[in-house]
């Protein structure tokens, strides 16, 4: 029996050693096509330029890697004749299908050149996934960007109902195909003590912890979380708030806010980029993740919680919505209140005390839409026009 000759996906995105939720996610789409397809990663050698980047490294220096997947680190955000080159080593790999992961209007110039020179020779079958289609604090230049970056995508694969809906004004006649995040479960891989890692953190033994993790924004709305603690402690007093990850904006503004609050002995803040071999630390010690989002599409940190089995509760903005059963998985609030967010706390808090979340987000999880991610590919191959 002659064996078909497997179709090949190129992926031009970031990947290991960068990190973040796109390198990750590239890592987990990489798999999950590597066991129907031939799949290469075009990889960057420099993703920003340091003084654009806020936080203090864009490398993963974690002793323990996320997804680390085989990629050719070709592309220089900043440098056109890498663009250059990295449009010949695409044309060069003759693939069936070439699949940009969109996710910052600052890939705008880079993507566009690249997709350009390739078009001639793919056509339509120029696939962009989109994880956003602009930034969360989006600005005119944004939109310009995004609009210059998408131009010559053939297709487009959006991970949230909300994308999707973004992408209408963009994608003109072109097909959406759907999909979502994956179940980031590779930081889940051991068992952490509850009780030990609370002590190690200097919380209390009793008591519920909230967790409001990964790097601080201004449209994560960590201020409406601050200022919910105050009617939260009104009810349950036992309750501590974590803050853990790195500050892309000064702590002060939030120091201050904690200070003026009187919450210095229910605030724990870490301030720093969690290892990955740490991230389950600090899911030991929580009852439950809070998302009091301003703006979002869809969040790899709410799949975190979800792979430590933790509820969460969620503003409803963008597609977050989406990806929270309301009353199974955790709890979704109206957003820009913090007197809502409060409210979601505690209802969640007396639901902890009455059911087990374990099940229903197991069930989530085993029904989640990325794990169909192969088919779906499958079907963009049959369906998109030869080359």
């Amino acid at each position: 029996m002659i064996n078909q000759k497997r179709q090949k996906i190129l992926i031009v995105g970031p990947a290991f050693p960068y990190r973040g939720g796109p390198p990750v996610y590239v890592g987990y789409l990489y798999e999950a096509l590597s066991a129907f397809f031939d799949v290469e990663i075009i990889n960057f050698k420099l993703l920003y330029p340091d003084f654009l980047f806020p936080g203090t490294t864009q490398y993963d220096r974690s002793k323990e890697s996320a997804k680390q997947v085989p990629s050719r680190r070709l592309i220089n955000s900043v440098n056109p004749w890498s663009w250059l080159q990295a449009a010949r080593a695409i044309r060069a790999a003759d693939a069936d299908l070439v699949v940009f992961d969109w996710y910052q209007p600052f890939f705008g110039p880079c993507h566009f050149v690249i997709s350009a020179l390739i078009k001639r020779q793919y056509g339509r079958r120029i696939l962009f996934i989109t994880e956003n289609v602009i930034s969360h604090e989006a600005r005119f230049v944004d939109r310009m960007l995004t609009r210059l970056g998408l131009f010559n995508a053939g297709a487009f694969m959006a991970l949230a109902q909300k994308v999707e809906d973004q992408l209408r004004s963009y994608a003109g006649n072109r097909p959406i195909y759907r999909s979502e995040l994956p179940i980031f479960d590779v930081f889940a891989q051991r068992n952490f003590d509850r009780a030990e890692e609370r002590d190690r953190l200097g919380l209390p033994a009793a008591g519920s912890v909230l967790l409001f993790f990964g790097y601080v924004r201004e449209y994560k709305g960590l201020d409406d979380l601050l200022r919910a603690m105050p009617a939260v402690l009104q009810q349950a007093p036992s309750t501590t708030l974590l803050i853990a990850g790195e500050f892309y904006q000064k702590p002060e503004r939030y120091e201050r806010l904690i200070a003026t609050l009187g919450l210095e002995a229910k605030v724990k803040i870490v301030n720093r980029f969690i290892a990955n071999e740490d991230v389950g630390r600090y899911f030991a010690a929580c009852d439950m993740m809070v998302l009091p989002y301003k703006s979002a599409t869809q969040s790899g940190i709410l799949t975190v919680a979800y792979s430590f089995d933790r509820p969460v509760v969620a503003t409803d903005v963008g597609g977050l919505a989406q990806f929270v059963k309301q009353g199974q998985t955790g709890l979704v609030v109206e957003p820009n209140s913090p007197a809502a967010l409060a409210e979601g706390i505690l209802n969640l808090l007396t639901l902890i005390d009455q059911q087990d979340f374990s099940a229903s987000i197991r069930d989530y999880i085993r029904n989640a839409a990325f794990n169909n991610v192969s088919e779906l590919f499958k079907d963009i191959l049959r369906t998109l026009p030869a080359r």
